[in-house]
C-alpha cells in the first residue's frame, strides 16, 4: 500500500460520490465531480492503492429475500482485562450474524447489531455465546421493530471537507 496522499476536495467529492453509487462508469463519476475522465480515473486508482476505497459491493435488498430480525444487544462482559477483549472480539468475528460490533463507554462494553430469521435463532445464538465461554456477564437486546431509514453512505464531505448542501 501507497503512504496516503493528501485529499483535497476532489477526491472527497470522488469518495462521497462512489460509496452513493460504486458502479457508476467513470465517465458519469469525472462528469459528477467536475474532472475531465483520465485525470478522475488516475485519482480514483491512487485512492484505491492508498486504502481509502476498502471494495465495491451490492446492497441487497433483505425484504425481498423473507423475513427477518434486526436486534441490537448491549453486551458487558464479566472480565476487564485485555485478552478478555481482545478473546471476545475474535470469537464473535466468526458469527455471521453479527454485523457490527463496537466497543463503547458508558453501562456496558460492547454494542452488536445482529441479523437473524427471527427470535429463537437470535436466542440460539445468544445461548451459544453464553454457554461458549465468550465472557459476557450480562447483555440486553433490542428488537428493532422499524427502521424509518438507513444511510450506506458516510457524510465523507460534511466531517472532512465542505458540508454537503441540505
Amino acid at each position: 500500500m501507497m503512504p496516503s496522499p493528501k485529499l483535497d476536495r476532489i477526491d472527497l467529492k470522488i469518495l462521497a460520490e462512489l460509496q452513493r453509487s460504486g458502479r457508476m462508469t467513470n465517465v458519469e463519476l469525472a462528469e459528477a465531480v467536475c474532472l475531465s475522465p483520465s485525470p478522475c480515473l488516475t485519482r480514483v486508482k491512487r485512492l484505491e492503492s492508498a486504502g481509502y476505497i476498502n471494495g465495491y459491493s451490492a446492497l441487497i435488498n433483505l425484504n425481498k429475500l423473507g423475513e427477518f430480525l434486526i436486534v441490537f444487544t448491549e453486551v458487558t462482559l464479566s472480565e476487564h482485562r485485555s485478552g478478555d477483549f481482545s478473546r471476545f472480539e475474535t470469537r464473535i468475528k466468526k458469527i455471521d450474524e453479527i454485523i457490527e460490533c463496537h466497543l463503547v463507554s458508558g453501562g456496558y462494553d460492547y454494542l452488536l447489531k445482529f441479523i437473524t430469521r427471527g427470535v429463537v435463532h437470535y436466542q440460539s445464538i445468544i445461548e451459544g455465546m453464553l454457554e461458549g465461554g465468550f465472557g459476557i456477564e450480562k447483555y440486553f437486546s433490542y428488537v428493532v421493530i422499524k427502521s424509518p431509514f438507513i444511510k450506506h453512505h458516510q457524510p465523507i464531505q460534511g466531517l472532512f471537507g465542505e458540508p454537503e448542501p441540505h
